[in-house]
């Protein structure tokens, strides 16, 4: 079969290698659609220090079960199906709890297992432990399927935040994660949602999808007075960082209302962590900040739950479908921001 395989940074290659078979408390997948994301990126020019080479990346999959494990129960060949990225160990204290975002013992697709970049995959005892094989309703199409991975991690993000009835949310970034925020929160009843963007043309192209109520490019104005201004002084209720840059999230400190909620949802680079944070801003206007990281198979399930009920539209979200083949063109295409998601197709259906 043909898989895409990270060797070092800078260098993927299409390959090929014997097609897996599934053991006993295995799933195995034909791959229908694999997404791409920053991520990606980051791994082709960085590497990762949870990737010991050469893995098939890929990690917002889904496929159609064509295998299944002798000890593995309530799948069938045939059998749409959507799979998890982060995989938590489902037995630590925070697993207990309910914390399965920040298991300590998270694993994860593409990095730890064999990825979807390939055109069959084997999903992992670890991944159905935790009941983390979601079944594709009706009338949700594999590509759109893929695209709940990030949408659960959106999910999560806005529910630590409590975005909600009347708020007035600012998103930071108009990517596909900053899209996804935009339309989850007029699904969760946020009355205003704005959109900024350093880039122009970025900003545009998002803007006319996801139809924010405002569109501020970061480059030709001060967002911190644009989203006063559109506030009345007030200030945003919620601010989602929603970018990989620290500017923002000190920005977020400045165009937040009294009692707002701030979400750090995009993380920093590794070697520039560091913000300047007024901690009196906090202190005085009662303000609460908050993480996000990744999503539980909960969130998964809640994510399809919201596509296929229309509540959040992904479908012209993906603005570009490309075959394995074409892996290192579609991590060009992310690189360059000319797209909102990319999707791999490595097999036909």
């Amino acid at each position: 079969m043909k898989v895409a395989r990270f060797y070092a940074p800078g260098d993927i290659r299409i390959e090929d290698m014997p097609e897996p078979t599934a053991g006993p408390a295995e799933l195995k997948l034909r791959v229908r659609n694999t997404s791409t994301c920053g991520t990606d990126l980051k791994i082709f020019r960085h590497g990762h220090h949870h990737i010991d080479p050469p893995r098939v990346i890929g990690h917002e999959i889904a496929g159609e079960v064509v295998e299944v494990g002798s000890e593995v129960d309530g799948w069938a060949a045939g059998d749409r199906v959507q799979v998890i990225a982060a995989i938590p160990c489902g037995e630590c204290p925070d697993c207990l709890r309910g914390w399965m975002t920040i298991c300590p013992n998270q694993l994860s697709m593409g990095y730890h297992f064999e990825g979807g970049f390939a055109e069959y995959m084997i999903v992992p005892a670890n991944v159905l432990k935790v009941d983390g094989v979601n079944r594709i309703p009706d009338g949700v199409t594999y590509a759109e399927a893929s695209v709940a991975e990030p949408l659960a991690c959106v999910l999560n993000g806005q529910e630590l935040a409590r975005v909600g009835d009347g708020d007035t949310v600012v998103v930071v970034g108009a990517g596909p994660i900053g899209c996804l925020h935009v339309r989850l929160a007029r699904a969760r009843g946020a009355e205003n949602v704005y959109l900024v963007e350093l880039n122009r043309g970025r900003l545009d192209m998002a803007a006319n999808l996801v139809k924010p109520d405002a569109a501020i490019c970061a480059a030709e104005v001060d967002p911190i007075q644009a989203v006063l201004d559109l506030t009345g002084g007030r200030g945003a209720d919620v601010v989602i960082t929603a970018s990989a840059a620290g500017k923002t999230q000190e920005d977020a400190l400045k165009m937040v209302a009294r009692r707002g909620r701030i979400s750090f949802f995009g993380g920093l680079p590794k070697d520039n962590p560091i913000i300047a944070c007024d901690s009196n801003l906090v202190h005085y206007r009662e303000l609460t900040i908050v993480g996000a990281n990744g999503s539980s198979p909960d969130h998964n399930k809640k994510a399809l739950e919201l596509i296929a009920t229309g509540a959040v539209p992904v479908a012209d979200l993906i603005t570009h479908h490309l075959p394995l083949e074409k892996v290192l063109e579609a991590i060009d295409v992310v690189a360059g921001g000319t797209a909102i998601k990319v999707t791999i197709e490595p097999t036909a259906g």
